[in-house]
């Protein structure tokens, strides 16, 4: 390689670790990597600015703005009810069914939002049973990070390939003849629950309704409710549409947030529960925006300098003399460095790079899949893989007034992540492997 190619390399590296240590803030670790690249030559700062898919962007703070009006709905919390009225006060079934309700939710909003939103309604269902918080609260945290791979909308992952392959909605449901997302990481969710029932929550707490009564389900503005959640359906049935209405993600997630804004300021008063708009825009995660948008620009720094290309010729002779156990040694691999490496950057770089394996010959969908799979489902071992774990133990932390030691947290996350990743394994092979392994 180049000195250039070499140097863009080690400063790539050195921001990707500056971000797993955790030292320095990850967004500005990001950035400065970028401004280092720019300096550099590796590329200017107009090719930085085009190296980031705005659209995905424009998709991520859409969607943001909505779920921020969603949660303040009360409908979580009245969700949240339910599913204690569903499990019959049996701790066990409680988190069974509010993990598959975050998870569910997750498919169409970002995990950390998810989180924030489920976890502080779970938290007094758990006090009325009696139960540790800890379980709880990672289950929810575990079961946003998984689904949200399963549709297009739920997080940055699934948003990236549809700007690097140009992955439709339904794409996530039936492709090419054939199961894809959804319900392959529908029927992986439901074993994995399954498992961690007899595992391990099913022995948490003892049935109890005594506590039930004092917590209300009512929804405190109907009307604020029913336009929140009515625009958050409309936008989601738009983003589906997208080819029929031919306008790009983005500028559909931003129209339904604008127009969802501009109806709760119109009615003002009437919307006794909504929130200001200024409220709602200083509630966004700006820090994970500018994160995502210096992410874009440091894999366009290794596209650039072609890096990404010389990585897919080494693997070709790989997958060209074995492609079924290429995408094994790709997806077993994966797990374990996004259990420790925050799993986005990693995630980006493999799919650009088998998109170049593509332009050999190389079939890509089942290469894609197997690693926006393997990418999102080894995020779960530890908090440095999946910033929302981090949100999720901290809020088990506050409400218990204790650390979670590791151990602690590696005996629900390690049986998780690997169950998960076996089962989806073994359908990702049939369904998508072998068949064009041949």
């Amino acid at each position: 390689m180049a000195m250039l190619q070499w140097l863009t390399l080690i400063v790539f590296f050195i921001t990707i670790a500056a971000v797993v240590v955790n030292k320095l803030d990850a967004t500005v670790a990001a950035l400065l990597g970028v401004a280092v690249m720019v300096w550099m030559g590796t590329m200017t700062e107009v090719e930085a600015a085009q190296f980031v898919d705005w659209n995905v962007m424009a998709i991520l703070i859409g969607i943001w703005i909505i779920a921020g009006y969603f949660g303040r709905t009360g409908v979580p919390s009245w969700l949240s009810v339910q599913s204690l009225k569903l499990s019959g006060g049996k701790p066990g079934i409680l988190i069974l069914v509010l993990s598959m309700l975050t998870g569910l939710l997750s498919m169409f909003i970002d995990n950390v939002v998810c989180i924030l939103m489920m976890a502080p309604v779970a938290l007094p269902l758990a006090r009325a049973l009696g139960i540790p918080a800890t379980p709880l609260v990672l289950m929810i945290g575990f079961s946003a990070n998984f689904m949200g791979t399963a549709l297009l909308l739920g997080d940055l992952p699934p948003q990236m390939l549809h700007s690097v392959a140009g992955a439709e909605f339904f794409d996530f449901i039936w492709q090419h003849g054939r199961p894809s997302s959804f319900p392959i990481l529908m029927l992986t969710f439901i074993i994995t629950l399954a498992f961690m029932y007899v595992y391990g929550f099913r022995r948490i707490g003892k049935p109890t309704t005594g506590g039930a009564a004092s917590i209300k389900s009512d929804i405190p503005d109907p009307l604020f409710a029913f336009i929140a959640v009515g625009m958050f359906l409309l936008t989601v049935v738009a983003m589906a549409m997208r080819e029929t209405l031919g306008v790009k993600l983005g500028f559909i997630a931003l129209t339904g947030a604008v127009i969802l804004v501009l109806t709760v300021e119109i009615l003002g008063d009437k919307l006794k529960e909504a929130p200001s708009f200024e409220h709602i825009v200083q509630e966004l995660d700006w820090r994970a925006v500018f994160f995502y948008i210096a992410l874009f620009a440091l894999v366009g720094g290794l596209e650039k300098t072609h890096i990404l290309q010389m990585m897919a010729d080494a693997m070709k002779p790989l997958f060209a003399t074995n492609y079924a156990l290429g995408a094994t040694l790709l997806y077993w691999i994966t797990i374990p460095i996004v259990g420790l490496v925050e799993h986005d950057a990693y995630i980006l770089t493999f799919l650009y790079m088998i998109r170049d394996l593509g332009a050999s010959g190389v079939p890509t969908w089942p290469l894609w899949w197997m690693v926006l799979w393997s990418g999102t489902l080894g995020s779960n071992l530890t908090v440095a893989g999946a910033p929302a774990l981090y949100v999720a133990l901290r809020i088990a932390e506050k409400e218990e007034d204790r650390k979670v030691s590791l151990r602690e947290f590696l005996s629900w996350s390690l049986a998780f992540c690997l169950v998960s990743s076996l089962v989806c394994y073994v359908f990702g092979m049939l369904i998508w492997v072998l068949p064009y392994s041949n």
